[in-house]
């Protein structure tokens, strides 16, 4: 029992720590580059990057293998490169999980990043700082709380990721099989046993999690 309920775990936690970090970086330049801006077609783009938050998990899972799949443009040259196709990989469910987690570090770093003063930042570019120093000493410390709740919150919702990680990396024990695919797995075997584990790991989890969040607001 030992050597199938902790590989699932581990892998879950792997493929959200990783794809937190990529949803980190992309969230605080996206969010601070809409956060002031203005220009033609923001609100179409914003709605873009929010629209993870709402399409069925099949829909995103269905987007991906045309983008990633071993028969389109993308997919190709990263078997070139790699020799392995994408898909059925942990990277999969790597990028799977970046993409529903995407839209609540977008939305609280750029809800951060507006509540900044302007007139402090701009007190910095006269005192000399460049706009990397501004983003870097200015704008992210004074936008913390919500970019590490943010941060917390993507990482619970990559842990909690099923339907396109499922349709895009598959189900395989060891090298894709995720807490939320093992369970589906276990219920449709019998094995309630298992399952009430990993429902009993990923509540605990979650909850912890969502009490950082509330605790970093």
């Amino acid at each position: 029992m030992t050597t199938e309920f902790w590989p699932p775990i581990g892998l879950s936690i792997k493929v959200s720590l990783t794809a937190g970090i990529i949803v980190l970086l992309a969230g605080l330049f996206a969010g601070k580059w809409m956060s002031r801006r203005r220009f033609r077609g923001k609100l179409i783009l914003e709605t873009f990057f929010m629209l993870p938050l709402v399409l069925p998990p099949s829909v995103i899972g269905f987007f991906l293998i045309i983008l990633f799949g071993k028969n389109s443009p993308i997919g190709k040259a990263i078997e070139a490169i790699f020799h392995h196709p994408l898909m059925f990989t942990w990277w999969a469910a790597v990028i799977a999980s970046a993409v529903v987690s995407f839209p609540l570090m977008y939305q609280s770093a750029k809800s951060g990043f507006e509540s900044v003063d302007e007139t402090v930042e701009g007190a910095a570019r006269i005192d000399g700082a460049n706009e990397y120093e501004v983003f870097l000493y200015i704008s992210i410390p004074l936008s913390l709380k919500t970019i590490v709740s943010g941060a917390i919150l993507s990482f619970a919702r990559g842990l909690g990721e099923f339907g396109a990680t499922l349709m895009f990396a598959g189900n395989i024990p060891g090298k894709t099989q995720t807490m939320p695919t093992a369970i589906f797995v276990a219920i449709e075997s019998g094995n309630m046993t298992m399952a009430w584990m990993w429902v009993l790991v990923t509540i605990i989890l979650s909850f912890l999690l969502l009490l950082c969040s509330t605790i970093f607001k």
